[in-house]
């Protein structure tokens, strides 16, 4: 089984320190200064070896990726002229891996994603495998078992069981439900069938090219025509001129969402999507989310439960500020409450609109 690690995310939440030239899967955000792309990576070389193990990225983003990931040749990386969303992302990969094997099993790993029990994690996964090996035209996915509502993740909703592999049962999935409002993701905490959804899919390269083929036809014919020129001089001039022709869509959308015979494995296991900077905190804060989580310099008074970094000399002093999120950098400062942080999304997009290129 291959594992890919997509690696071309904006990261927007995470503004002002994820940028388009320094996204988030290349900053630290933790204490022991490894990126975001070298956890992801430290962690599957835990279950991979370097020969299975795979990255997708934009070209713009490859030379900083490389340059962190020095132990992975520069053949195992399979980079996109430009962001076309995660459906031409796993096309491609798909296609590429297809013409090395055309019976290759690939597992989406992803850089934002924080996994404490890494053990577990590999059980499952590798359950998965062992589950489309033995029925190749099905997509095996993970879901996670909520811990409390989250209106900026993704769910699952699982039917019946249909079988087990060791101590993991899996399910047939009945639809996904892309980020609910507060009722509803407070409603699927209690609720047995409903899952988050890590984008975790296990699946055969022929069996996911005859899914584009069904479903996204257009897209399936330009994939055809860059694996034929794959391996030759033509490779890299027939992907530049055919990726950005394939449809921007999700592969939720595009795939996973019409698929009706898909399986998944319901997991335990403590999981965050270092999306935004409440899950950075989260992340952080040792299981009390009373602590206040500083990088740089801080003086506060009765100040509890705060994400505070300064990326300047100068000093941050709080008091009385209870979960908040403050982030310094040398050109922006942002201030928000930590349970408003999935909206910094928006200040980006204001940014934009503003044509504050140089903030961006």
């Amino acid at each position: 089984m291959k594992a890919v690690i997509f690696a071309g995310g904006s990261g927007t939440r995470l503004w002002p320190v994820s940028r388009k030239n320094s996204p988030k899967q290349v900053q630290t955000f933790g204490e022991n200064q490894q990126t975001l792309l070298q956890m992801t990576y430290g962690r599957l070389r835990r279950g991979w070896s370097v020969d299975n193990i795979f990255v997708s990225t934009g070209t713009s983003q490859f030379p900083i990726i490389k340059k962190q990931l020095c132990g992975l040749p520069k053949s195992h990386y399979i980079l996109e002229p430009m962001k076309r969303d995660t459906a031409a992302a796993i096309g491609l990969v798909t296609a590429c891996l297809h013409k090395q094997n055309p019976h290759e099993v690939i597992f989406t790993a992803w850089t934002d994603q924080y996994i404490k029990e890494e053990r577990e994690f590999f059980r499952l996964v590798k359950s998965a495998e062992r589950l489309v090996q033995k029925q190749p035209s099905r997509t095996v996915t993970v879901g996670i078992r909520p811990r409390y509502p989250d209106t900026g993740l993704g769910y699952i909703k699982m039917d019946k069981q249909i079988g087990s592999i060791g101590p993991h049962e899996y399910f047939s999935v009945e639809r996904f439900i892309e980020k609910p409002d507060l009722v509803h993701a407070t409603k699927y905490v209690s609720d047995w069938q409903y899952l988050w959804n890590p984008a975790w899919f296990v699946f055969r390269a022929d069996a996911m090219l005859d899914k584009f083929k069904r479903w996204l036809p257009g897209s399936y014919r330009i994939l055809m025509q860059i694996h034929r020129d794959l391996g030759t001089k033509r490779e890299q001039t027939t992907i530049r001129k055919l990726f950005p022709k394939l449809e921007k869509i999700s592969i939720d959308y595009a795939v996973m969402e019409r698929d009706r015979h898909m399986l998944v494995f319901p997991a335990n296991i403590t999981w965050l999507d270092i999306g935004s900077w409440r899950t950075v905190h989260d992340m952080l804060a040792a299981d009390d989310p009373s602590h206040n989580i500083v990088r740089g310099k801080h003086v506060g008074i009765d100040s509890s439960g705060n994400l505070i970094y300064s990326y300047t000399d100068r000093v941050i002093t709080t008091t009385g500020l209870k979960n908040m999120v403050v982030i310094d950098t040398k050109d922006a400062l942002l201030i928000c409450p930590k349970d408003r942080s999935q909206d910094v999304k928006k200040i980006v997009t204001e940014l934009e609109r503003q044509k504050l290129n140089q903030l961006l």
